[in-house]
């Protein structure tokens, strides 16, 4: 098991690591909209906090050795469903022809008042 932290992913804002890779597999802490060099939500709208949860993801997986291609799972929280459709447009274009299992359900609530949360776990040979 080895954990990893991402210079380029903000700080978890908890007792957790960015990632743990096991064997070939990597679980990734879900990430929201914050900017690593502020610390801070993104300002704007479901978009511009998605925008910056996938590429702090993105970030992570680097780190790791791994790329987008290597996600396999997903798993998104939104805070009202009434965002399924913006979010949606961002993370096709964010993924493009790669289809990475997913899901998605809304929750009450997200950490510093997040729109949108996602977390993945990647695989590579």
């Amino acid at each position: 098991m080895k954990y990893i932290q991402s210079e380029q992913a903000p700080r978890p804002v908890g007792p957790y690591s960015h990632a743990i890779q096991v064997g070939n597999f990597l679980f990734l802490s879900g990430q929201i909209g914050i900017d690593p060099s502020t610390g801070d939500l993104v300002p704007g709208d479901i978009k511009d906090q998605t925008r910056r949860a996938l590429a702090n993801i993105k970030a992570v997986l680097e780190e790791a050795g791994y790329s987008i291609s290597s996600v396999v799972k997903t798993t998104v929280f939104l805070t009202t469903m009434e965002n399924f459709t913006a979010m949606n447009e961002v993370y096709a274009d964010f993924f493009g022809s790669h289809k990475p299992t997913r899901s998605c359900v809304a929750v009450a609530q997200l950490p510093k008042n997040a729109l949108v949360e996602i977390e993945a776990v990647a695989f590579r040979d």
